[in-house]
């Protein structure tokens, strides 16, 4: 077996996986087993016990959507997927001796620095004979940005999902399935961490937060666990349902439930959830450069509530992202995730089940792949899982898996309209070995049996805690320079640079509006609370190209801090507030307050404000139109990583539906082409059968005349010349027929060379289109568009006063969060 050319393997759109194989000789074939990456789009299963090479299988599913750029989201709750960031192109010892362990050295009885170097040859002749080299695997580190998460903790990098009780965007807000959804995951997701099991539909407990939650996002305002906790106790609804709030819960029980909460949120091993960067889909998918990511959340230091709370909340956050994106055909990210039994299983309903089933059921619409792995199939839900397209297929453990499984299969075969041969699959199953797997597509004719490739990732195992810390600690130092390079002195600040604090609220000037910030984060025991002034601006601003499509109003709201006095550019210096940040009419009880910069006493000041507000505006705020050369059209969004990612799919798309034009010009050529080739096939056979009619008809007609001789029978000559005559013209017929023979195998050899040459000519025109629509390629060509002067609607400029505390060594921070 031949190692395979990289020009056979590097298809438009098809995922590499490994070759055929034949269980009745248990012998790798030469074809390879190429996944089309449209199919994804109707999702994939995985299962296989053990060591039957699920992992690698899955890691090599990854690895070739990375390296088509498609982005993924992963959860891993074992720590084997942070293996895709092991990728050595150099494929050096040196490379592998740090993820080796110390113990499989010893069993081996080798050091570890030997027991490296045959790794790194095992891995290099590994590769090779797959067909993949070094170039490629540096491809894929190219292709994609890798990190790991790992919510709750700071092992990797750390995540907060507390914004998920951040309120729906406008658009979504009138959704009421989607807001009902994303309320009860939240809802769900949050009681399962408190250790309480509410059922939405009973629970009291369940349905006062989820009131709540529907109240507040409907009104476009965001909930934090602070202010969440106070709402339990005064909740800012009179009614749930047709009775009063106190019959429906009395006070004491609210009061008990909020103090529930509190304790989860003061207790020292919650803090880790507060930290790190809030969950956001689209940033987990592409890079603020538009690069594609491979996103590995890391759940395998959280314990089972946490982790059922955390991929809860993930999972409703993907499928309000998901509801959000225009239907496509082509895949337009994946989500993975590995031993989902438990998430997703045949009789109770946890959190995860519901958005789970929504994924499996409407993902396909909107491009977004599922693929979900187990080692256990008799813990999921089969009839939820019929919604899977493709299944792979590995060694299974138990009968009862199998049994699930062929449920699985056939309720697939089912939604698909196609027959479901049940004792065949059975006796197929039965058959497999390691890194061997069964693939059945709803999109293939039949069952396809393949040996699964070399991943280009080492595959180390899972890794521990301090190996994810030390892949992620240059990233880390990134995110941290990065935070502290944002706006430093705003954030913390010295006792001896602290603004004069005066105890009573100071006057502002008639007709100057206040507004006072609520907090949305917890003040420290024993800090001093002080209000702090800022300059606060509204305004509207309406953007219009008719040529783009573009005809879009935007609320604007800036603050100017002003602690220290008014900065000399105003609004240069301003910063955006949270569309959804409360806003209180008066202060909260403990604050004192800092004074008011001079600038701010003197009314007629704040006219000038308005109009340098205006201006700023104008010259400063625009919508940014994106186009690229490779499709036709403007990007939907003003920021260039969503413009980037936006064209990237569309190249995809663009791709899909070319190389699908392309097959369907060939097919017909191709189809005609098998007919007459099955044609000239039964000729040659027929001419074959022919000759050897003739050849037996002519020697026993020879050899008759001959033995007659030879008996020495009294037949009359003429009758002997007669036989010799005609056993002579049999002789002809048969050399006549051999002749056909020969003309009929060069017309199927013709045909044969004429089929062979029209695949080639495909493949050059695939190749011509992969060149077309490389993303490689892609360039941005940057419009930007300007509020439109007339309708560029400015509110009158006010004070807003901020929360803040210092603690007791006099260092000051905020209470409350800005838009990032």
């Amino acid at each position: 077996m031949s190692a395979p050319s990289p020009e056979i393997f590097e298809k438009l759109s098809s995922f590499y996986l490994g070759r055929h194989f034949d269980l009745d000789s248990g012998e790798v074939q030469d074809d390879l087993l190429m996944y089309d990456s449209k199919d994804l789009c109707t999702h994939a299963m995985c299962v296989g016990m053990t060591g039957s090479g699920k992992t690698g299988l899955c890691i090599s599913l990854l690895e070739e959507a990375a390296i088509d750029g498609i982005p993924a989201i992963c959860v891993d709750p074992k720590g084997d997927l942070a293996n895709l960031l092991l990728t050595f192109p150099e494929l050096r010892p040196s490379d592998f001796e740090e993820w080796l362990h110390d113990d499989a050295a010893r069993q081996k009885g080798l050091t570890k620095s030997e027991l490296a170097e045959r790794t790194a040859e095992r891995w290099r002749s590994g590769l090779a004979s797959w067909g993949q080299t070094p170039d490629r695997i540096e491809r894929l580190k190219d292709s994609v940005d890798v990190a790991i998460y790992t919510p709750g903790s700071n092992i990797g990098l750390p995540m907060t999902v507390l914004k998920s009780f951040d309120a729906p965007p406008p658009e979504s807000r009138d959704d009421s399935e989607l807001i009902g959804d994303r309320v009860t995951g939240a809802v769900s997701g949050l009681l399962t961490l408190m250790g309480m099991d509410a059922d939405p539909m009973i629970s009291p407990e369940h349905i006062l937060i989820s009131s709540i939650l529907t109240h507040r996002w409907r009104e476009g305002k965001d909930v934090s666990l602070a202010q969440l906790i106070r709402f339990i106790q005064s909740p800012p609804i009179e009614r749930i349902g047709v009775m009063d709030l106190n019959s429906f819960m009395p006070i004491a029980e609210r009061g008990k439930l909020a103090m529930r909460l509190n304790n989860l949120l003061a207790s020292p091993a919650f803090a880790s959830w507060l930290e790190g960067e809030s969950l956001s889909i689209p940033k987990l998918l592409h890079t603020p450069e538009g690069k594609p990511r491979l996103t590995i959340l890391s759940i395998a230091h959280l314990n089972d509530s946490e982790r059922m709370f955390f991929v809860t909340i993930l999972l409703n956050e993907l499928v309000a992202w998901m509801r959000m994106q225009m239907g496509t055909s082509s895949l337009r990210a994946m989500f993975y995730m590995d031993e989902v039994a438990g998430y997703f299983p045949p009789v109770s309903n946890p959190p995860s089940k519901p958005p789970m089933l929504t994924l499996l059921k409407q993902a396909r619409a909107f491009g977004l792949g599922v693929t979900l792995a187990t080692q256990n199939p008799v813990d999921l839900d089969y009839k939820g899982l019929s919604n899977i397209g493709t299944w792979f297929l590995g060694r299974l453990q138990t009968e009862r898996d199998k049994a699930r499984v062929l449920e699985g299969l056939e309720g697939a075969a089912g939604q698909a309209g196609q027959r479901f041969d049940r004792q065949k699959m059975e006796q197929i199953l039965a058959g497999l070995g390691s890194r061997v797997f069964l693939m059945n597509n709803v999109h293939d004719d039949q069952p396809s049996i393949f040996q699964t490739r070399w991943a280009m990732s080492f595959l180390a195992g899972p890794l521990a805690r301090t190996q994810i810390s030390k892949l992620m600690q240059d990233r880390k130092r990134m995110m941290e320079a990065s935070q502290q390079a944002i706006a430093p002195e705003e954030v913390i600040d010295k006792t001896e640079t602290q603004p004069v604090a005066a105890e009573e609220r100071p006057i502002v000037p008639a007709g100057i509006e206040e507004r006072f910030v609520a907090l949305n984060l917890t003040p420290a025991e024993g800090a001093r609370l002080v209000y702090r002034p800022a300059l606060y601006g509204e305004a509207s601003m309406h953007f219009i190209r008719k040529t783009a499509d573009l005809d879009d109003w935007e609320d604007i709201r800036l603050f100017v801090p002003c602690a220290r006095g008014l900065p000399d550019d105003v609004w240069e210096s301003s910063r955006p507030l949270r569309l959804s940040t409360e806003q209180l009419d008066s202060p909260e009880a403990g604050f004192t307050f800092a004074s008011l910069p001079t600038e701010l006493i003197s009314k007629s000041r704040y006219r000038s404000f308005k109009s340098q507000l205006k201006d700023y505006l104008y010259r400063h705020h625009y919508r940014s139109l994106y186009k690229c050369n490779l499709v036709k059209g403007y990007a939907p969004s003003d920021e260039k990583s969503k413009a980037i990612a936006y064209f990237r799919h569309r190249i995809h798309e663009a791709k899909d539906e070319a190389e699908r034009k392309l097959r369907d010009k060939y097919e017909d050529k191709m189809r005609s082409l098998d007919r007459k080739i099955k044609a000239a096939e039964q000729r040659v056979e027929v001419e074959q059968q022919q000759y050897e009619t003739a050849k037996w008809s002519t020697i026993s007609s020879v050899g008759a005349s001959i033995l007659g001789a030879f008996m020495g029978r009294k037949l009359a000559s003429r009758t002997n010349v007669s036989k010799v005559s005609t056993a002579a013209r049999g002789a002809s017929r048969a050399a006549q027929q051999r002749s056909d023979i020969g003309r009929a195998e060069e017309t199927l050899r013709q045909l044969a060379v004429e089929m062979t040459e029209l695949d080639v000519e495909l493949q050059e025109e695939l190749a011509i289109l992969g060149e077309q629509f490389d993303e490689q390629n892609l360039e941005l060509e940057e419009t930007k568009i300007a509020p439109r002067k007339s309708d560029l609607n400015v509110s009158d400029p006010l004070i807003l006063w901020t929360p803040w505390q210092i603690d007791p060594a006099g260092i000051a921070s905020k209470l409350f969060a800005e838009e990032a």
